[in-house]
């Protein structure tokens, strides 16, 4: 069995407790309109374009048997749904102008990077973070990951949109040592506009997860003009005493994932967005503290 991932980052500090590797796993059901790792989204193999290296020799679109690139308004596009992944045309570009995102990785090459770091999980109480992307869009590869991971002794966690059907969220949740939780909306209608689904099913597998017990950390992305208000925070607070959710990370916006955008020839929407940063947000903070929730960047 293999799976698709797009990265595996060595030393994270901030995706979970101690020193981690986070394998992030590429497919979303999520669209957010910010997300810093846009190529995440897309569940196969994805070529990238860029247009400063480009010197338009159309080398690649001579190479491609499948048609798939083309040149229009003077850039290079591809059609992914004609792509198949093959990589001929990255290697064919004389000026390193592609690259891609995406590779077939099988559970004993996965496992095996991972282990290169054990004395560093051991000594720092880290472990292993599934990211994406959204680790349980795989479910069979992650199930079998996870399990093989667990016969190694390491601590697992998942950093998850919670957008997963009921029911297998119900079989793969209890797997982890920690759920990364994020919440992006209170508000279906507002969650729709940002990131293309609606809240109900992520509210509904909260709840569920943290009435059993599972050990979780829900975290929020503060979004200018999304979810960045004083009521939005009231609007949180009242969802998580609702459900019994104690403690909330606050991530605050940035713009890092900006240049993939370009790369992807995607839209950006926050382009000119101000970045966010902790000092911005203390009083968003004292709310979820007023309401006796642990809140923390």
């Amino acid at each position: 069995m293999k799976g698709i991932i797009f990265n595996i980052q060595k030393f994270s500090l901030h995706d979970g407790p101690g020193i981690r590797t986070t394998v992030f796993f590429k497919g979303c059901p999520l669209k957010c309109k910010w997300c810093s790792n846009p190529e995440s989204q897309f569940t196969s193999i994805q070529i990238l374009h860029d247009q400063i290296k480009c010197q338009h020799c159309l080398q690649c679109i001579h190479t491609c048997k499948n048609n798939a690139l083309s040149l229009k308004n003077d850039m290079i596009e591809i059609d992914n749904s004609k792509c198949m992944g093959c990589l001929e045309c990255v290697h064919a570009c004389p000026f390193q102008a592609l690259s891609f995102e995406g590779e077939y990785k099988s559970i004993k090459e996965i496992v095996e990077t991972c282990m290169q770091d054990y004395d560093f999980y051991e000594e720092s109480q880290g472990g292993i973070t599934i990211s994406g992307g959204e680790g349980m869009s795989q479910p069979a590869f992650l199930k079998q990951l996870v399990t093989e991971l667990k016969q190694h002794h390491l601590h697992v966690a998942i950093e998850t949109t919670g957008y997963i059907e009921p029911k297998l969220f119900k079989e793969l949740a209890p797997m982890f040592d920690l759920l990364l939780f994020d919440c992006k909306h209170y508000d279906s209608k507002r969650h729709f506009i940002g990131t293309g689904v609606y809240n109900e099913m992520i509210i509904e597998n909260l709840t569920w997860a943290t009435k059993k017990g599972l050990n979780i950390l829900v975290r929020i992305p503060v979004i200018p003009e999304f979810n960045c208000t004083l009521q939005d925070a009231k609007g949180f607070c009242q969802l998580f005493n609702d459900i019994g959710i104690k403690k909330v990370q606050l991530l605050p916006f940035h713009q890092f994932g900006e240049k993939k955008y370009n790369l992807l020839h995607r839209p950006y929407t926050l382009k000119n967005k101000k970045a966010l940063y902790k000092e911005d947000l203390k009083d968003y903070q004292q709310v979820f503290i007023n309401s006796h929730i642990d809140c923390f960047f």
